[in-house]
């Protein structure tokens, strides 16, 4: 009898090994192969990983779970993301600078339609060169500036005040207050 139960148990543990190794336990994965072409056009439009967590109704700790067990995954958000920073870098840069493009105006005279090439051109922004700066070279051009407001090295002393017919008083130092 006791080695039917020992046959018994060892099916059991068999049985169990073999369900753990089809299916770990919990919830199935949301994650499909697919997600990573979608994942990148949603960072090309300047989504972060709130917002794509949000997106496929997950939890943002499931798609940092996602990047690790997903480098294809991870891939495709860090191609999308950097794409989509270095656009707005250009139009930035080109903002601050100033440029010009080419554009067709459209016309109505007496009811006919005219179109005429033109260039049209945008003069530099200040705002744009400020924020450009302020993010490239923070030291030089950052918003707070740090003033020394010292005498180069001596010392500040409180001056002594005489009042008529009285003696003038000695100014204490720091030391013996």
């Amino acid at each position: 009898m006791a080695k039917q139960k020992t046959k018994s148990k060892k099916r059991k543990t068999a049985r169990k090994a073999k369900a753990k190794a089809k299916h770990a336990g919990g919830r199935p994965t949301k994650y499909k192969v697919e997600m990573c072409d979608q994942v990148y056009k949603l960072c090309l439009l300047g989504y972060i990983d709130k917002e794509i967590a949000a997106f496929y109704a997950i939890r943002e700790s499931t798609v940092n779970k996602w990047k690790v067990e997903h480098p294809k995954f991870m891939e495709s958000i860090k191609r999308g993301k950097d794409l989509a920073d270095a656009n707005v870098a250009e139009s930035l840069y080109k903002r601050a600078l100033g440029y010009t493009h080419p554009e067709e105006k459209v016309f109505c005279n007496l009811g006919h339609v005219i179109t005429h090439e033109t260039t049209k051109h945008y003069p530099p922004d200040t705002q744009a060169a400020s924020l450009f700066l302020r993010n490239r070279q923070p030291n030089k051009w950052r918003d707070k500036q740090e003033i020394d407001h010292t005498t180069k090295g001596e010392k500040i002393t409180q001056p002594s005040i005489t009042f008529a017919g009285s003696t003038p008083a000695q100014p204490t130092s720091p030391e013996t207050r």
